[in-house]
């Protein structure tokens, strides 16, 4: 049997870069991942460029059932710590817009940071620690031995033991950096959740989110011609709507699930950015929109699909910063233009043409058309009210909302209640807004993670 201070399970973003930063302070990890390949989320992220942080973040950026668990690991460590990071090993990035930071080449720049940080099996830094990788390898069976904890004294020694399909294991400490159910021709596996199950912890019910949003057939039809259609919107949803009841666990899923999740902070303060939330809890996002022939997509429907509870309505404003209302007045006191023509010099083209077949008296030249008509216009366009049927669901989600329940684990260290057991990145209740701020929760969890164990397990401070 192979023995480790730490046994990783998880080679994602999380995972190696709490392999990295334990190893660096004299720790000896073991990372396991059933994949042949390591960071496939950051291979694939950003167009190939990996969104890898946002310097913009705060722990109101982020929501789950307690939207200020992420504070503590998140203000320890910051983009800017990331930042230095990323700029010690040369590569070079470039800011897009509202924060958002990309390699300038490729998403493989940070794969190869992060194996650079865990030594590719060598020592790592002046403490003699040690990262040893195995992939693939699964692990089938994960036990606590209970001896070991007898009393406080004893919990440094707190051991585990690992079957796994490259031999058993045993280690003092777990770190589970599996991640959620995005992404399944990844990789995705719900075995974060069968061990936090397993030992007794709580999850708020899994769910796709940052996913585009579906509509029934007949509903959308005169809509799904509009596909590719792409405009900045305002759009809203209500958090705590009650969902329908009656709602099902993810297809697949063997675990118990908790509360529904996705709940957000009435109370955050104000953020630089495109988020609102109204004493009544309605959440409102300034985003791009666009068109699919299933529903909508784009970063608007991915930062609301976050907060949509099942059978709410979204409203949008299709006409954002403008009184419409105004503008078409002005435009039938001036022009004889078709109604369609004169709205297309605010909205898209294709649009007009086919939100003025909504109604006859819209078809019309807008110096024809009455008052209330062309009011009526432009509120249905400023308030447009539709209510989705759906999600694309995990094979098309970004992240997965819901996770290990935050109540059953430290903020200072994600260790959970289970002594030596530790929750890492997305399988934890804690989801971030579109444009890299869920990296930030992983970079910074898993930061906060490896500190506790170095403290733990060598008695080093951070």
């Amino acid at each position: 049997m192979q023995s480790f201070d730490v046994v990783i399970i998880g080679a994602g973003a999380a995972g190696l870069f709490c392999a990295g930063v334990a190893a660096q302070r004299g720790l000896k990890v073991l990372v396991v991942d059933h994949s042949e390949k390591v960071a496939e989320k950051i291979r694939i992220s950003g167009g190939g460029r990996c969104n890898f942080t946002n310097r913009e973040v705060t722990h109101a950026h982020f929501s789950g059932q307690n939207p200020n668990f992420a504070r503590s690991a998140l203000s320890r460590y910051t983009p800017r710590d990331f930042l230095a990071l990323v700029q010690k090993h040369g590569i070079a990035f470039h800011e897009k817009h509202k924060g958002q930071l990309f390699c300038d080449r490729s998403s493989e720049d940070i794969i190869r940071m992060l194996l650079a940080e865990c030594g590719d099996g060598a020592t790592v830094g002046a403490m003699g620690g040690q990262v040893t990788r195995w992939q693939p390898c699964t692990v089938k069976n994960l036990r606590f031995n209970e001896i070991n904890a007898a009393s406080p004294r004893q919990m440094e020694q707190v051991s585990y033991h690992l079957d796994s399909t490259n031999g058993p294991i045993e280690a003092r400490a777990v770190v589970i950096a599996t991640g959620g159910l995005s992404i399944p021709k990844i990789g995705a596996t719900d075995f974060g959740y069968r061990v936090a199950t397993q030992f007794g912890l709580r999850l708020v019910t899994p769910r796709p989110a940052l996913v585009p949003l579906t509509f029934d057939g007949d509903a959308w039809a005169p809509y799904a011609h509009l596909a590719g259609l792409a405009l900045p919107v305002d759009i809203e949803t209500n958090p705590h709507a009650p969902p329908l009841r009656g709602s099902l666990p993810p297809e697949g899923a063997h675990f118990t699930l908790g509360r529904p999740g996705g709940e957000t902070n009435p109370h955050a303060p104000p953020l630089r950015g495109s988020l609102r939330s109204d004493k009544g809890g309605r959440v409102t996002f300034h985003e791009d929109l666009l068109f699919t022939h299933r529903g909508l997509s784009g970063p608007a429907v991915l930062q609301i699909s976050t907060f949509w509870q099942e059978g709410s309505p979204l409203r949008l404003n299709l006409a954002p910063g403008m009184d419409l209302a105004a503008e078409l007045t002005q435009a039938k006191n001036s022009s004889r233009k078709l109604i369609a023509n004169a709205l297309a010099q605010h909205i898209p083209t294709r649009l007009a043409d086919a939100w003025v077949l909504q109604d006859a008296a819209w078809q019309r030249p807008v110096n024809e058309a009455s008052d209330k008509a062309l009011a009526q216009l432009a509120e249905r366009l400023a308030r447009w009210e539709i209510t989705p049927t759906g999600t694309e669901g995990y094979r098309k989600a970004e992240v997965t909302a819901g996770g290990v329940d935050t109540r059953d684990l430290s903020s200072q260290t994600l260790e959970s209640k289970q002594p030596g057991l530790y929750f890492i990145g997305e399988v934890v209740d804690v989801t971030g807004w579109l444009g890299g701020y869920n990296f930030q929760w992983a970079w910074a969890s898993a930061h906060a993670c490896a500190q506790a164990l170095a403290a733990r397990l060598t008695g080093n401070a951070p």
